[in-house]
């Protein structure tokens, strides 16, 4: 009821995004590029789902969590890039009030379901490596259900507040958002310390206190060996926390007074693009079992088309 009064009380009925048109002789180049990129991202993460799916030797927490991440990832990628694609190609650039209402909820709803879901999979990797003997009694079916439900909860309290927040306020002057997507920033100009505790600080918290646990398990190994076998088990992980979270950090933190729209739409480009991209390939080519599983796919698929 909020948001249709918000429409009825602002005299902004849409909206018009300006995403790259100071590089309009780019703009080809940019669609071919970026079509690329969602094509790979969606097909990578589709692949990651089904070989967890149907592998029965994946059927352990931590890759419930991965296929969790990858159905994230995809629809987080598809909020923003196929309405980027459609500017790319259009002279048309408006969005209607609506539209941008929902695509920012959506943004915000798998955004911030991704972080917490990454800080219940640093959970996972502590029990893993912390308490061994105890692991499978702590992380049951029950509790990654409760863990990823858990995400998604916050995730959609957290969109909602916020999207409702930003779109019962009267829109009455600029309707131009300097950016390539319905993002909370440009459109407030400001971020409020109740998104950035929610969507930055808590989740990362958790996962810096787990990895500092982690940390501190593995310097008391006696083996080399066995350290870096066992911090490997870590490593894609962290690699998307850190790829996620800095760029996420460096968007929403930046003083004011230094940022700019370029930079703002760089960062941008890393967390909502790069992300989604990458993580199937830093847990496909990081994991020996998913290395292994897909080695034999494609030797499998391979021998089929050559019969």
């Amino acid at each position: 009821l909020g948001m249709l009064r918000a429409i009825k009380n602002t005299s902004v009925t849409e909206f018009v995004i300006l995403g790259f048109s100071n590089h309009r002789d780019m703009n080809l180049i940019l669609f071919v590029v970026f079509l690329c990129i969602y094509i790979v991202t969606v097909l990578g993460n589709i692949l990651i789902i089904v070989v967890i799916y149907v592998d029965p030797t994946l059927r352990t927490p931590m890759y419930f969590f991965l296929r969790n991440l990858s159905f994230l990832d995809l629809c987080y990628v598809s909020v923003t890039l196929p309405k980027m694609l459609a500017n790319l190609l259009s002279e048309n650039k408006n969005i209607s009030f609506s539209s941008c209402a929902v695509q920012m909820f959506f943004f915000l709803f798998f955004g911030i379901t991704e972080c917490f879901l990454l800080a219940s999979m640093a959970y996972d990797r502590y029990n893993a490596i912390c308490n061994p003997l105890r692991y499978t009694a702590i992380m049951n079916k029950r509790v990654c259900i409760q863990l990823t439900g858990g995400s998604w909860i916050c995730g959609t309290l957290v969109a909602v507040g916020h999207t409702t927040s930003v779109f019962t306020l009267p829109f009455c002057g600029s309707n131009v958002i300097n950016h390539f997507f319905c993002d909370i920033q440009p459109l407030l100009k400001l971020v409020s310390l109740t998104s950035t505790v929610l969507f930055v600080v808590i989740p990362f918290a958790l996962i810096l206190w787990s990895y500092v646990c982690i940390l501190a398990t593995i310097l008391k190994m006696p083996s080399a060996e066995g350290r870096r076998k066992t911090f490997s088990t870590c490593s894609s992980h962290l690699t998307v926390v850190v790829l996620l979270f800095s760029t996420t950090g460096l968007t929403y933190f930046q003083p004011k007074s230094s940022s700019s729209p370029s930079t703002s739409k760089f960062l941008s480009l890393c967390y909502t693009i790069l992300t989604p991209l990458l993580n199937p390939v830093v847990y496909s080519l990081r994991n020996n079992e998913m290395k292994g599983i897909l080695a034999n796919w494609f030797l499998v698929i391979k021998t089929v088309v050559h019969k």
